[in-house]
């Protein structure tokens, strides 16, 4: 079956449901699903290395993929 077929389908079982707690928990799914932030699910240490990432690439600390490379052959 294909997405859309799918979200027609979900879409008919959520309207002839009278069932509030189905509803909520559609609902809840909905709610986790945009709220969710992959920042969140990283470590202290990868937050922290992703900083210092983005640190040094604003100050200018940077190698360019070709001499990366090399240096690395």
């Amino acid at each position: 079956m294909d997405i859309q077929a799918e979200k027609i389908e979900l879409a008919k079982l959520l309207l002839s449901t009278n069932n509030p707690k189905i509803i909520q928990s559609i609902k809840q799914i909905f709610k986790k699903e945009k709220s969710t932030d992959f920042w969140d699910d990283l470590s202290s240490e990868q937050q922290a290395e992703i900083i210092q990432g983005i640190t040094e690439i604003q100050e200018g600390k940077v190698t360019d993929y070709n001499s990366f490379m090399v240096n690395h052959r």
